[in-house]
């Protein structure tokens, strides 16, 4: 290797770096470099071990990289007295966490500048083999098509492809694994077919409300829902806490009060207690992980899915991501070093919607956001009924909102058809919801739990056909049992 194409200082720095600050610099990094990016072989392997080991830990010591060497089957390179002295030097080598990013930065350059020189030579022993017969064309195209080529590659190194390339492989795969829907489903089995078939891998799906209305409890129903078939969920909360989320999950698995439950009344009731505690026991066993966000810049918060992304969810044998999902609640103003004070909400809400896409498509998981109406919102059911919305409504999935149903929905529509309503205004997948139609809610606040119930125009033909059948229509609120 060319010792000018690279720097052995700042590889070394890098990997200092990991030894010192785990997983907290390796979700820095983990998208900008791999082990190629080090132009020391020893270097590459080294980083190989320390990926391995920051799979499941957080941080990284001496026998866990022997450890993961003997995995990846490269004992050899590591467990010699010269590199051992060698990680020893990097465990003691000073580096300041806010430097690796930069240093990282810096081998990646060399990485670029090797794959032109490896272009370059390839270019030149093609040219050297012209034999004198050739069309002007086909020389040119010596240059031109490996540099085009190579332009074409994006940091993630796919390149252009034929739609019907791979096209009977794609299809044998549908065969093998044919399914229900292609999403993970909610538990609200209307929602998910309005937006297309439950929550899919890289898409970002956005519901809307008004503050008090309940979107933390669509959020932690959903979560509940999808955690309890052994899906990890990460919930990402810029509000409430670990406690409130306990108080409202226990709730709705009791269907004890919240009240009750958060100020201990209900544990003097034996019959009480022991639901509580048979609710404690299945909290204990779901893999629902809570992270408090609140206040904390955005690139934090992308680093922390990353981070759960990598230790807790994983990858199969092929390489793709274990089903799972991210529940942000709720996008917002927050601050960030990547952008000034003086800020517009409506450009964070965009900074933050492109950067959650972008994640989401990378790592491929499927996320559920949240994000507050303005006061528009109590009254209109457009997309413009939330700041930013063009950004938003870019790169969302699907876009819905829930909102509490007005005194004259509720007069028409009658008590049994629920308190709140879904609508869905946008679904890229889905046949969304045709005007004036919405999903029927019903909220239970108390036990923090939500029902779906029939759309507004199912419960209308309902209606219309229960009144054919006995003669004389029916009031609106009766819904079979």
């Amino acid at each position: 290797m060319d010792s000018k194409l690279m720097d052995v200082g700042a590889e070394r720095a890098v990997l200092a770096g990991l030894f010192a600050y785990g997983i907290e610099s390796y979700v820095e990094i983990c998208d900008l470099i791999d082990h190629k990016t080090f132009g020391h072989q020893n270097n590459q392997v080294l980083y190989k071990c320390l990926e391995k080991v920051l799979q499941s830990e957080v941080l990284v010591d001496v026998p866990a990289v022997l450890s993961a060497a003997s995995q990846l089957g490269l004992s050899e390179a590591i467990n010699t007295k010269q590199e051992l002295e060698y990680i020893n030097s990097l465990i003691q080598f000073p580096v300041k966490k806010e430097n690796v990013v930069h240093f990282a930065g810096q081998i990646k350059k060399f990485e670029f500048a090797r794959k032109i020189k490896s272009l370059a030579a390839k270019i030149g022993r093609d040219v050297d083999e012209i034999k004198g017969d050739e069309n002007i064309d086909d020389i040119i195209g010596l240059i031109e098509n490996p540099i085009m080529e190579f332009l074409r590659e994006d940091e993630t190194n796919t390149k252009p492809e034929k739609l019907g390339d791979g096209i009977e492989e794609y299809l044998d795969f549908l065969i093998n694994n044919k399914c229900d829907q292609i999403g993970v489903a909610t538990g609200f089995p209307r929602y998910d077919a309005v937006i297309g078939g439950g929550l899919r891998r890289k898409c970002v799906d956005l519901v809307s409300a008004r503050p008090g209305v309940g979107k933390s409890v669509f959020a932690d129903n959903v979560a509940l829902n999808v955690a309890a078939r052994g899906i990890p969920v990460l919930m990402l909360d810029t509000e409430m806490s670990k406690e409130d989320h306990l108080n409202r999950i226990i709730a709705n698995l009791t269907s004890i009060p919240i009240n009750e439950i958060s100020t201990g009344q209900s544990l003097e009731d034996e019959e009480k207690f022991i639901k509580i505690k048979e609710a404690t026991e299945k909290i204990k066993e779901i893999p629902y992980t809570y992270v408090s966000v609140s206040g904390a810049p955005f690139e934090t918060i992308t680093n922390t899915i990353k981070r759960w992304m990598i230790q807790e969810v994983g990858t199969d044998d092929n390489g793709q991501t274990n089903e799972c999902l991210v529940v942000y609640d709720y996008l917002k103003l927050m601050s960030s070093s990547a952008i000034s004070n003086n800020i517009q909400e409506y450009q964070a809400l965009g900074f933050q919607i492109t950067s959650l896409h972008n994640l989401a498509v990378k790592y491929d998981f499927p996320c559920l956001a949240f994000v507050q109406l303005n006061r528009d919102g109590i009254t209109k059911e457009s997309t413009d009924a939330v700041s930013g919305s063009d950004r938003l409504i870019w790169l969302c999935t699907s876009f819905s909102i829930f909102k509490l149903k007005s005194v004259e929905e509720l007069a028409e529509d009658g008590p049994r058809t629920g308190n709140r309503k879904m609508v869905t205004l946008k679904a890229r997948h889905g046949a969304g919801l045709m005007d004036g139609n919405y999903i029927n809610m019903k909220m239970y606040g108390e036990y923090s739990k939500l029902e779906e119930l029939r759309t507004r125009d199912e419960f209308i033909i309902h209606r219309e056909t229960q009144g054919a059948i006995e003669g004389s229509e029916l009031p609106f609120d009766e819904e079979e049992s």
